[in-house]
């Protein structure tokens, strides 16, 4: 695959930079604010704000940094360049708020009452930051690395252990805050995936690529070794020119939308992409059967 050019990656970064911002806001203005609770490294350094104080801007770096190290081993610089970038923004954001609010620029919004407002507008603005994120092939580090590694060296579904790792963190907040707060984060955390897959164009994790290309020998190698996803190739016929051809099918998760379009533009500019919304997915790679 050629060399991606300096201004591909800024596009991509620059929402990017803008989603981890808004998450950033999210966190410090409804979640910290009033003690509720988020999944993943981003919930465990929350735990760490609560107990020990430590800010969430250090807190996040400092464990990502040896996620970063693996990861970047193993799936390679280029599968981990805009996760690098989403969670060093996010870092800086974080920071950025916890100035802000230190000198008394932002008051962030507190209630003893009304929690369920609070939720609401929580998951609603975490959502739409990390769908913006994901929307443009990032992430915030964390268990989505995690994630992909293990998916691909012991084939576990990354929904589902993304899934579990989040439970597991908001779970273990019990011992520290409320659980009428813990409830709460589980509406946020609903509320927000429901936003994230408005913001990705679906309602569900994967979609489906129908590509029709005269390059489909190329496509499906980029595919296979970018993604590492499985493709299959159906044989077809153009109706106006008659000529036979391959038509490109692969299913990907909704973070690798982004990534799987730009391949096949790259490959064929004038390839034919049809993407639908899958409803459910069981097989290698999704859920297991």
């Amino acid at each position: 695959m050629p060399v991606k050019p300096l201004a591909h990656h800024a596009r991509a970064i620059l929402p990017i930079a803008f989603g981890t911002a808004v998450y950033a806001f999210a966190l410090h203005y409804f979640v910290i604010s009033n003690q509720l609770m988020e999944g993943g490294i981003t919930g465990i350094s929350l735990l760490l704000n609560y107990i020990f104080g430590l800010p969430p801007s250090a807190a996040t770096l400092v464990i990502n940094a040896p996620i970063f190290y693996i990861g970047w081993r193993i799936l390679g610089k280029e599968s981990m360049l805009y996760s690098i970038a989403g969670t060093l923004l996010l870092s800086f954001f974080l920071w950025v708020m916890e100035l802000l609010i230190r000198r008394g620029w932002i008051v962030p919004f507190h209630t003893e009452s009304d929690y369920f407002l609070v939720t609401a507008y929580a998951g609603f603005t975490l959502g739409c930051g990390l769908g913006i994120v994901f929307r443009y092939g990032g992430t915030t580090g964390g268990t989505d690395i995690i994630a992909r590694i293990v998916q691909k060296k012991r084939g576990w579904s990354m929904g589902q252990f993304i899934l579990l790792s989040d439970v597991l963190v908001i779970g273990s907040s019990l011992f520290f805050i409320p659980k009428e707060k813990v409830l709460y984060t589980f509406v946020a955390v609903f509320i927000a995936s429901k936003m994230i897959d408005i913001i990705m164009e679906g309602a569900y994790a994967a979609k489906a690529f129908t590509i029709i290309t005269d390059a489909s020998d190329e496509v499906t190698k980029a595919i296979t070794a970018e993604l590492e996803r499985g493709v299959t190739l159906f044989p077809a016929i153009g109706a106006f020119s008659k000529l036979p051809k391959n038509v490109v099918y692969c299913v990907v998760y909704r973070s690798e939308m982004k990534r799987l379009k730009d391949l096949v533009r790259e490959v064929d500019p004038r390839a034919f992409i049809i993407i639908t919304e899958v409803h459910d997915v069981v097989g290698e790679g999704f859920k297991p059967e």
